[in-house]
């Protein structure tokens, strides 16, 4: 299961954690403007927006689970199971398997509204990568500056929804997470006010405590509701790094501890990595389980008029400073 959000400073920014229970040996990769990416459909795009995000490469292909383009728009993939459905290719329809999905938009897209129009004619369709790799159910999140939408394959097609709260986990479909949300109006981050009764004198004893009834267990209702209370009352400073570190702390809101999540059939859920995204100058950043260090991969240092992809592996031991050591 996962969380994507969006948040905003001076700059914007967008990411995810991705909770799964092993590792593809994902890898930050960069796919510059000339890289010939094919589709099972529909011609070759020999030339497209450069790309930067996480990507498990395949036969030189990019699998993307999350990625930025050029132009600041972002988009990430998040399990959809039970919900998601994938139909036949039809005539006169722009027709994608899944994993073409984000090339596609990312690649010729500069907007969430250049989105929207392309999506209009756009058909996700049963194709596996390959037999080893099937097609995982997903639903996705779209971001630009401005805005975000929500996109869900249904059985009557692509339904769209915008996003207010730029807040996206798993189940329910999205407009069901929306409702469920409304049962939390009454949680604020201020002290809360005696409404029990007249008679009855009560102050708080603690801190904390306008949030009473936030969810804390990890499912994907409660980790949509816990993230849109801690984004929309988030506060940071403007700049890049207190930015990016805050955005964290969002993601940390709702991560998965190993041991928590246990699956029936063995082992632990767990937040692989998590990455935030600056949509205005195309910076990567990414954490691990096992490295809580901000690596950090500029699109723009990077050739993006070539045609080869770039990736680079993930930093996933634990960096930890000993500071009163000697050196020698």
């Amino acid at each position: 299961m996962c969380t994507a959000i969006t948040y905003t400073t001076k700059d914007h920014y967008f990411g995810r954690n991705l909770d799964l229970e092993y590792s593809y040996r994902e890898a930050v990769t960069i796919t510059p403007r000339n890289f010939p990416f094919s589709f099972r459909h529909q011609p070759e795009h020999q030339q497209h927006h450069a790309i930067i995000g996480m990507a498990y490469v395949v036969e030189d292909y990019p699998l993307y689970y999350d990625a930025i383009n050029e132009k600041g728009l972002g988009m990430a993939g998040l399990n959809f199971p039970g919900n998601a459905r994938y139909l036949e290719p039809e005539k006169g329809r722009e027709n994608l398997a899944p994993f073409e999905f984000i090339p596609r938009i990312l690649g010729q897209c500069e907007s969430v509204v250049a989105a929207k129009e392309a999506l209009k004619n756009i058909r996700l369709v049963r194709e596996n990568f390959s037999p080893e790799l099937p097609s995982t159910p997903l639903h996705w999140m779209i971001a630009d500056k401005n805005t975000s939408i929500v996109v869900e394959p249904r059985e009557e097609g692509l339904r769209i929804y915008d996003n207010p709260v730029g807040v996206l986990t798993n189940n329910p479909p999205f407009d069901m997470q929306m409702l469920w949300l409304t049962n939390f109006m009454g949680i604020s981050p201020e002290p809360p006010q005696n409404r029990l009764g007249k008679t009855v004198h009560l102050k708080p004893y603690s801190r904390g405590m306008g949030g009473i009834g936030l969810p804390g267990d990890l499912s994907s209702a409660s980790r949509f509701v816990r993230a849109a209370f801690v984004k929309t009352n988030a506060v940071s400073g403007t700049g890049e790094a207190e930015s990016v570190s805050q955005f964290f702390h969002i993601l940390g809101s709702v991560e998965q501890q190993r041991g928590c999540v246990r699956l029936e059939e063995g082992g632990y859920e767990i937040t692989r990595y998590s990455s935030c995204c600056n949509l205005d100058k195309g910076i990567y950043y990414y954490t691990t389980y096992e490295n809580r260090r901000i690596t950090a991969l500029e699109l723009h240092r990077e050739d993006i008029g070539g045609n080869q992809l770039v990736c680079y592996p993930l930093e996933e031991g634990e960096q930890i400073w000993y500071r009163n050591r000697q050196t020698t």
